[in-house]
C-alpha cells in the first residue's frame, strides 16, 4: 500500500493583481521594500504591506509562485535556466528580462477583474482613494459612474485629470469580457468635436444640431450651431419674420441676434445664465422638433412650445451635467413647474420684443401668447427650510470640530481641514448675516469694515484687542461690530452685520490661502478656493498672474452641500435629533442658511424693518413671513404643552 503511487493534491494557485506585478518588478529592480509598500499599497487594506518584513515575504512568495507556474507552463529553455538558478542560489534569481519571461509563462497566476472587485485591488492607493472619496468603491460602480456622466465624468473626481481618466477608461474597455459590463461609447475625455463650424460661423467647438428629435445632437448655446437652412440668415431661406427695414444690430443669422441680446446682460451673471437657458431651449426645440428657424416662428409655434414645456421629449431631459459634456440636456428629468413655464414665456416675450425694437424681427409672436396658469402662493419664501435653533447650534459646533480635529495623516487631514474651514466661512456668512449664495461669492475683504455703534462711518482696521480676549478699552465702551457692504439682488447695495464668529472663520480661511486678513490694505474675495483643478478652463480662469478669483456660485453651493451631507452622516452629536430634523439637514441647501438667519433674527425679537434691511427684501411683506413662521412655531409648541397638561 505504501509503495502504490499517491495523488498529490495542491491548493489552488494564489492570484495576483496588476499592482502586485508592478510591485514585484520594483522588487526585482532592488527598490527598497518599504518604498514599494508606500507607493503601491494601502497598509490598512493590505496587511502584507504593514511592515517591510511582511512586504518582503509576500513578494518572495509571489516570485516563487510565478516561478513554479513558469516551470510547469514555460519553455524548456526557461525551465532549465530557472532550475539552474534555484540549484545555485536556493531560489530563482530574476532580472528584469527573466521576470518578463516568467510573467508571460505564468498567466494562470493573474487574477481577472470582475465587477465586485474593489478599486484598490487594481489601482494605485492614491487613485483608489480619490475614487472611493466619491463613493466609487468597486469596478462596477466605476463603470456605472462613467456611463451616467459621459465623457466629463472625471471632472467630478478631485485630482483625476483627463490623461488619467483616459487610462482608466481604456483599462476598463480592455477587460470588458471578464467584467461583463461595457463602458458607453461616448465616454471619452476628448473635447466636443467641431462640426460645420464654418457653416454656422460660430468658431471652434461648435456642435451643429441635427438628427431625429428622439435622438438629437444637442449642445448648449456657447457651442451651438444651426444648419444654414434653419439659421434664419440663408439667402434662399430667410426667416419669415425677419424685418425688411434697416436693423440696428449686425446679425447675419438668428444665433448672432440672440447673442447680441444676451450680451446686454454680460455684467449680470445670474440674469445672463437664466436668459441663456430659456433661449437655448427654444432654439433647440425650434430646429430639432419644429424644423423652423427662430425668426420664422409664428403664434401657433409659440403655443406649441408652451405645450412642449409641460412635457419635454425624453431626449431633451437628463440629470445635471457639465455644459461641455456630451450628456448635457436642456431640461432636468423632473421637467418644469408651472411657475417655471410661466417664467420661460415672460423671458421669451421680452427677448423677442427687444429683437423687434432693434429691427431684426418684424413682429413679436409671443405678445399674443398667454402665460401658463399658475397659483399665486401665499408665501414665496420657503421658511420651512430654516434649521431649528438647536440643530443650527449643533451644526456650528460640528463644523468647529472638523476644522481643528487632528488625524493620523497630517497632510491629508490638513488638506481636508482647509476645505472644512472654507465651508464654515461660507455657511456662517449666510447663516449669521443672511447673505444669498451669489452674494457670498462676490463679498470682498475691502467691503468688510469695523464699526462701533457710535461711529458715523465704518472704519477699516484689525479686530480690537477686546474681541481677541485682551481688554484694552473701558467696559462701558460700545461693542464694535463688523459690517459688510455688498451689491445684491436687483443691483441694490446694502450693508449687513458680520458676527465675530464669522470674522474668526474668515481669518482662519485666509491663513489657509496664505493671506493676511488683518493687513491694512487687505483686499480680495472673502472666500476663494485654495486648490485649483488641473483642467484648462480652471487654470485659465484662475490665472496666477491675475488677482485671486472667488468660487463660482455653483462651486460654493457644492462646497456647502457636501459639507452638510458629511456632517449629517459622520457626526455623532446629531444622534439626539429626530429623524425629521436629520432629513431636513440632509436636504439643506446653501440658501437654507439665509432662511435660518431670518427665523432666528425674528425669534430673538430683532425689529422686522431691520431684518428686512439685512436680508435685502424689497417689501416688508416678504420679511413678515418669518414673523408668521415664528408665531406658527410658538402656537405649535403651546399646543403640545397644553396637550401634556390635559393628559
Amino acid at each position: 500500500m505504501a509503495n502504490q503511487p499517491q495523488q498529490l493534491i495542491l491548493p489552488p494557485p494564489r492570484t495576483y493583481t496588476r499592482t502586485d506585478f508592478t510591485a514585484l518588478r520594483a522588487f526585482v529592480q532592488r527598490l527598497p521594500v518599504a518604498t514599494i509598500a508606500r507607493l503601491y499599497y494601502d497598509p490598512e487594506r493590505f496587511p502584507h504591506a504593514a511592515s517591510a518584513d511582511a512586504m518582503e515575504r509576500f513578494l518572495c512568495t509571489m516570485r516563487d509562485d510565478l516561478v513554479h507556474l513558469a516551470l510547469l507552463h514555460g519553455s524548456s529553455v526557461l525551465a532549465d535556466h530557472l532550475k539552474a538558478s534555484i540549484k545555485q542560489h536556493g531560489s530563482a534569481k530574476l532580472t528584469a528580462v527573466t521576470l518578463r519571461m516568467v510573467e508571460q509563462a505564468s498567466t494562470l497566476a493573474a487574477a481577472v477583474p470582475i465587477l465586485t472587485h474593489p478599486v484598490n485591488l487594481w489601482f494605485r492607493p492614491l487613485i483608489a482613494q480619490r475614487l472611493s472619496g466619491e463613493g466609487i468603491g468597486t469596478l462596477g460602480a466605476l463603470i456605472d459612474y462613467c456611463n451616467a456622466r459621459g465623457g466629463s465624468w472625471w471632472r467630478s473626481v478631485p485630482r483625476i485629470g483627463a490623461l488619467r481618466a483616459r487610462t482608466l477608461v481604456a483599462w476598463l474597455r480592455r477587460h470588458e469580457a471578464t467584467l461583463g459590463a461595457k463602458v458607453a461609447t461616448d465616454v471619452d475625455v476628448a473635447p466636443l468635436v467641431s462640426a460645420g463650424a464654418s457653416e454656422a460661423k460660430r468658431g471652434d467647438g461648435v456642435i451643429v444640431i441635427v438628427g431625429d428629435p428622439l435622438e438629437p445632437r444637442l449642445a448648449p448655446f456657447e457651442r451651438l450651431g444651426v444648419p444654414s437652412g434653419l439659421s434664419g440668415g440663408d439667402v434662399n431661406n430667410r426667416g419669415l419674420n425677419r424685418a425688411s427695414s434697416f436693423s440696428f444690430i449686425r446679425a447675419e443669422h438668428d444665433l448672432a441676434a440672440v447673442n447680441a441680446y444676451l450680451h446686454r446682460y454680460r455684467d449680470r451673471p445670474t440674469t445672463l445664465r437664466a436668459y441663456t437657458r430659456e433661449l437655448e431651449r427654444l432654439i433647440l426645440w425650434s430646429v430639432v422638433v419644429r424644423r423652423k428657424a427662430l425668426s420664422s416662428l409664428m403664434v401657433e409655434d409659440c403655443e406649441a412650445y408652451k405645450d412642449f414645456l409641460k412635457a419635454p421629449l425624453p431626449s431633451f431631459m437628463g440629470p445635471k451635467r457639465a455644459r461641455a459634456s456630451g450628456r448635457w440636456r436642456p431640461f432636468a428629468p423632473e421637467g418644469l413647474s408651472a411657475d417655471s413655464q410661466a417664467y420661460a414665456v415672460r423671458v421669451l416675450r421680452a427677448a423677442f420684443a427687444w429683437l423687434v425694437e432693434v429691427r431684426y424681427l418684424a413682429g413679436n409672436p409671443w405678445s399674443a401668447v398667454h402665460e401658463p396658469a399658475t397659483v399665486t402662493r401665499e408665501s414665496s419664501v420657503q421658511v420651512h427650510r430654516a434649521l431649528p435653533a438647536r440643530l443650527w447650534a449643533q451644526v456650528r459646533k460640528a463644523l468647529d470640530e472638523r476644522c481643528t480635529a487632528p488625524g493620523a495623516d497630517p497632510v491629508e487631514d490638513e488638506e481636508g481641514a482647509r476645505q472644512w474651514r472654507a465651508a464654515r466661512a461660507a455657511i456662517l456668512l449666510m447663516g449669521d448675516s443672511g447673505l444669498r449664495r451669489a452674494e457670498a461669492t462676490i463679498a470682498r475683504r475691502e467691503a468688510l469694515r469695523l464699526a462701533s455703534r457710535d461711529d458715523q462711518e465704518p472704519r477699516r482696521g484689525a479686530l480690537p484687542k477686546a474681541m481677541l480676549g485682551k481688554s484694552s478699552e473701558p467696559a462701558s465702551a460700545p461693542p464694535a461690530i463688523w459690517t459688510l457692504t455688498i451689491v445684491g439682488k436687483r443691483r441694490k447695495e446694502r450693508t449687513v452685520p458680520v458676527s465675530s464668529a464669522t470674522v474668526a472663520a474668515l481669518r482662519a480661511h485666509w491663513r489657509d490661502r496664505g493671506r493676511d486678513f488683518d493687513a491694512v490694505h487687505a483686499q480680495g474675495p472673502l472666500i476663494a478656493p485654495q486648490r485649483i483643478p488641473g483642467t484648462r478652463a480652471a487654470l485659465e480662469r484662475h490665472d496666477t498672474t491675475a488677482q485671486e478669483m472667488p468660487y463660482t456660485v455653483d462651486a460654493l453651493g457644492r462646497l456647502v452641500r457636501v459639507a452638510v451631507q458629511r456632517l449629517n452622516t459622520e457626526t455623532d452629536g446629531l444622534a439626539e435629533f429626530s429623524t425629521e430634523d436629520l432629513l431636513q439637514l440632509a436636504n439643506t441647501s446653501a440658501h437654507a442658511f439665509r432662511h435660518t438667519f431670518g427665523t432666528r433674527a425674528v425669534a430673538r425679537e430683532m425689529p422686522t424693518d431691520v431684518v428686512q434691511a439685512i436680508l435685502g427684501h424689497a417689501s416688508l411683506q416678504t420679511t413678515s413671513i418669518y414673523v408668521r413662521a415664528e408665531r406658527r412655531r410658538m402656537l405649535d409648541a403651546a399646543a403640545r404643552y397644553y396637550a401634556d397638561d390635559d393628559a
